[in-house]
């Protein structure tokens, strides 16, 4: 019996006394230090607002065209006897160049009629002359006193001159028709189409190609009329406003230098802009084979130099909010909103003149909903000093007695 409850009690005596010991350790444990929380302020990336001159970059495209474009039209009839070898679409050729030929012999043979009838007038005309003489003489010699004019054969010698520059006229159009038959470039170019072939019979008025100057080309630049007010004031040939002409040829982008030498000074109705036209000097590089051509009908981006401007601040656009705001940090470190005047707005940028104080930097990164008042902290700037920790221990027992 004594054993049994040795076996029962044992146990016992053993879990409670191991709950007391459990317990006197955990009296004696201090409990955990109380530390007030610091909430650390929200970090921003700011940067200072700096004056500075600049220049105003207007962005605009067009197309690339000639600025000389003709219709090759035949001013004889006749054969086709000869074609260049340039005179084919896409040929180029010099100034001068022979590029059709027509059959020349009925116009070389109105040049000798024409020259025969100019001799057969001015021999009669000399025989006028004569017999104007010889009637002066035989007058003077018969009767005194001025003779009359029909008597001097006036009027027959008048007639004969009349004759010989008809006849001088007969042979200048003989020979013009005759040089016509020979259809020359008038200028540097290229051929964008050809209508005429070897062995065709044209008459006056045919058309037989078409044909570009290949010594200038222009591009029109639209132009808004907040953008034209950007533009250098007194536009002319002598201002050589400078443009950059970018596009992307064979996969590499790549650039030509252009200038604008006039507007076309029309707002148009549809679009409401203004054009600019813009002049690119050789733009095939047949002068020099420094670059890379550019051809007639292709598309560029344009960036015009436009007007200088001094102390303005650009910003990015999308930092510009609405109503002409910025957010920034004033000199307690706090979000503020300025409203700034703006004196241009492009796709990439807006130029401020003023709306801000010295000591305000901007605001660049992205910061959801904020508040005027705010307190931040600016990346790179020294971080504050940090609060000095208090801890609140709990007094136990023990402690109590060793203080009384």
């Amino acid at each position: 019996m004594a054993s049994k409850l040795v076996k029962v009690g044992l146990p016992i005596v053993i879990l409670v006394g191991a709950i007391l010991v459990a317990v006197s350790i955990g009296a004696l444990r201090k409990p955990p230090a109380k530390v007030e929380e610091q909430r650390l302020a929200l970090l921003v990336n700011a940067k200072a607002l700096q004056a500075e001159d600049l220049t105003y970059r207007i962005a605009s495209q067009g197309n690339v065209t000639p600025k000389l474009e003709t219709t090759l039209i035949s001013e004889v009839n006749g054969r086709i006897v000869a074609v260049s070898e340039q005179f084919v679409a896409g040929g180029f050729f010099k100034k001068g160049d022979l590029l059709i030929q027509v059959e020349q012999s009925d116009y070389l043979t109105g040049v000798k009629a024409a020259e025969a009838a100019l001799a057969g007038a001015r021999a009669q005309l000399e025989e006028e002359k004569a017999r104007g003489r010889v009637a002066e003489a035989e007058w003077r010699s018969f009767t005194e006193g001025n003779a009359p004019a029909l008597g001097l054969r006036r009027p027959q010698l008048a007639s004969a001159l009349a004759n010989v520059q008809s006849a001088e006229a007969e042979v200048e159009r003989a020979r013009r028709d005759l040089a016509r038959t020979e259809i020359r470039a008038p200028y540097d170019g290229m051929v964008r189409s050809r209508n005429a072939n070897l062995g065709q019979f044209i008459s006056r008025g045919s058309q037989l190609g078409m044909i570009n100057g290949t010594e200038l080309a222009e591009i029109r630049l639209p132009l808004t009329d907040t953008d034209f007010g950007f533009l250098p004031q007194g536009l002319s040939r002598e201002l050589a406003i400078p443009v950059r002409l970018t596009a992307v040829v064979g996969g590499m982008p790549q650039e030509w230098q252009a200038t604008i030498v006039r507007t076309e000074g029309v707002l148009d109705e549809r679009s409401r802009v203004i054009y600019a036209v813009a002049e690119l000097i050789d733009p095939y590089q047949r002068e020099r084979a420094d670059g890379t051509p550019l051809q007639f009908g292709r598309f560029v981006q344009a960036e015009i130099t436009g007007a200088t401007a001094s102390q303005m601040m650009r910003i990015a656009r999308h930092l510009l909010r609405p109503g002409n705001q910025l957010l920034v940090v004033d000199e307690q470190n706090n979000l503020q909103f300025r409203t700034v005047t703006v004196a241009r707005a492009d796709a990439n940028y807006a130029y401020i003149r003023d709306g801000f104080a010295a000591t305000d930097r901007l605001v660049v990164s992205p910061v959801t909903n904020p508040l005027a008042g705010t307190l931040v902290r600016v990346a790179g700037d020294p971080e504050p000093e940090p609060k000095e920790e208090t801890a609140v221990a709990a007094k136990t027992p023990d402690a109590e007695t060793e203080a009384n």
